[in-house]
Order: structure tokens, then sequence, then C-alpha cells
């Protein structure tokens, strides 16, 4: 991480949690407590999340606000407010990001964009705001996007494109596809058995009979954790 950089999306989500750390993402001395404190609760709190440990990811979320609130600045704790709102339109549950609006007056222009994005709502001329893999998302209305979502390194930044693909109404088979793989792959319960229900809907309107039982049975695996009948 160098100097150059003080957009706190350049690393898309990842990006989220190191400015985090750093809060300008520029080389300093060793970050202080709450720094470090916030970043481990608010990684661990994601993954709690989608791993559909509500308790575990409640109380991580939880400690990274308080260490945040610690520096009295609203853009930073915007953002980790931020990131639970992702994880939650990664996962598709479409709830308002009620938290961030609170600090909305008082967020930097990127974290306003930011939520705009997740709630679909986003103006074109602020797509700049973006992380660069989101920008190009936001611009997807024509074709399918699967292609740009394959190209997201970051399984998290490309769970929550699907989402923000879904609510906006451009998201098709093969979007809805590549999410259930890559919470498949992550073994990410909680988002993965969110898209397989939004596939098996498909299936069904579809009248694709075979594919609706395949993805019950997948469900029901899934949901049963692994334990015998």
């Amino acid at each position: 991480m160098t100097a150059r950089s003080t957009s706190p999306w350049r690393h898309g989500l990842p990006g989220l949690l190191v400015c985090l750390v750093l809060a300008a993402c520029s080389s300093q001395p060793p970050a202080p407590d709450w720094q470090m404190n916030a970043h481990g609760a608010a990684q661990k709190g994601v993954e709690a999340y989608l791993s559909g440990q509500n308790r575990v990811a409640g109380l991580e979320f939880a400690r990274a606000r308080q260490e945040t609130a610690r520096t009295g600045q609203p853009t930073l704790l915007a953002r980790v407010l931020l990131l639970e709102c992702a994880a939650q339109v990664a996962s598709l549950d479409m709830a308002p990001c009620t938290d961030f609006d609170a600090l909305r007056e008082d967020a930097g222009p990127p974290e306003r964009a930011y939520a705009a994005y997740l709630a679909g709502q986003l103006p074109p001329q602020d797509a700049s705001l973006l992380p660069a893999a989101q920008q190009a998302v936001a611009g997807a209305r024509n074709g399918s996007a699967a292609p740009l979502l394959a190209s997201m390194g970051d399984p998290l930044s490309r769970l929550v494109a699907a989402g923000v693909l879904l609510r906006t109404d451009a998201a098709d088979p093969e979007v809805v596809r590549t999410a259930i793989d890559t919470a498949s792959a992550q073994g990410w319960r909680r988002p993965l058995l969110a898209w397989l229900l939004v596939d098996l809907h498909r299936a069904e309107q579809a009248g694709d009979i075979p594919g609706a039982q395949r993805l019950r049975r997948r469900i029901t695996l899934v949901e049963q954790g692994g334990a015998g009948r």
C-alpha cells in the first residue's frame, strides 16, 4: 500500500477493511489499537454473518462499531456500517441500510455513493465514486453482467454486485449461477441458500421440474448441515 492512493474503495470491499485499519490508505506508523480491533471485529463479523452465525456476527459488528466510534469520525463509522449492509445485499437481504442514514449527512461522497449503489439508486454521475469493479457493474444494463462478475477477484465484492443486479432487475440466469458458485466455493451458507432459492423460483417459473427438484435437494443439504435423515 502506498501514499499514492487515498480512496477507501481502491481494493473494493477488502479495501474497505484495509482502510479501516490504515485510515488514509497510506504509509503510516503502527496502527493504534482501535484500528486493529475494529478491523479484526469487522472481518470476523462479515464471515460470521455470511456463514449464518447470527449471534457471533452481531457481537463482532457491535465491537467494530464501538471501536470505530472512539474516533468520533462519522466517515470511518459509515464504512463499518456499509460493510454490514454490503454483506446483507450479498445475501439478498434488501432491508434499508437505516443505520447508515443517521451518518449520511456527515459521511463522505464515496460512502454516500456506495450506500446509494447498495440500494439500487445510484445516480449515473456518481458511478466514478465506486470501486473500479463495481463501476463496471453499475453501468451494466445491456447483455449479461456475468463476465463482469467473473472478473472480480474478491468473492464478497462479486456477491454484492450480483445482489445489486438482482435488486435492479438486471440479473439473468448466468448472474444467478455465478453468485451460487461463488457462495458455494466460500462455504457461505446464508447467501448460498438465498441464491439457490432465487434459482429455484426461476426453475419453477420455467416449468423445469428436474432442475427444481435438483435445487430443492441442494437446499435441503445446506439446511440440514450434513446431518443424516
